[in-house]
């Protein structure tokens, strides 16, 4: 699913040069809203950092040929339990462009119903879902509570399209 790329590539100004890269199929993730008007939330282990992280849900395009709005629903469902009748494209956040060519395709999902959550991996088992109010969600993205990139860059985005999410 990874890849390290090694490429000559030309500058604005016509110069060669070499750059190595990773290379990944891209992500989705989904700013869930509740009908109280709550985000889902998960805290999630992430090895890179030996720390829990605070985010929205989301996971690899790991299914080839798959809709990204159907992976956003499935991955959903499989790290908190609720399933979206409602998917609405945000926009794509570039993850880090100077070390990867991964982009995360951010959705708002509403309309949701509960269920039962599927982890899969040791950090999904020790995973928490928290459901939080949108205007708080606000605040944890000032107040740095919330640096996790597409979920600051998926809240903001659906609170400017849909101010009526911030109640």
């Amino acid at each position: 699913m990874f890849r390290l790329l090694r490429r000559l590539v030309k500058d604005p100004q016509g110069e060669t040069f070499e750059r190595t890269y990773v290379s990944t199929p891209g992500a989705v993730a989904t700013v869930a809203v509740t009908s109280d008007g709550d985000v889902v939330l998960v805290s999630q282990y992430r090895a890179s950092f030996d720390a829990f992280v605070l985010e929205i849900p989301a996971g690899m395009r790991d299914i080839e040929g798959e809709d990204p709005s159907v992976t956003a629903v499935r991955e959903l469902r499989e790290e908190t339990g609720f399933d979206a009748r409602s998917v609405e494209l945000l926009g794509e956040c570039l993850s880090s462009p100077g070390v990867t060519d991964s982009s995360v395709i951010v959705y708002l999902a509403e309309d949701l119903t509960a269920g039962e959550f599927q982890p899969h991996g040791p950090e999904e088992e020790a995973m928490q879902t928290m459901l939080v109010p949108f205007s708080e969600a606000l605040k944890m993205i000032e107040d740095g509570r919330l640096t996790d990139a597409k979920s600051a860059y998926g809240i903001l985005l659906a609170a400017h399209r849909h101010p009526r999410l911030v109640r």
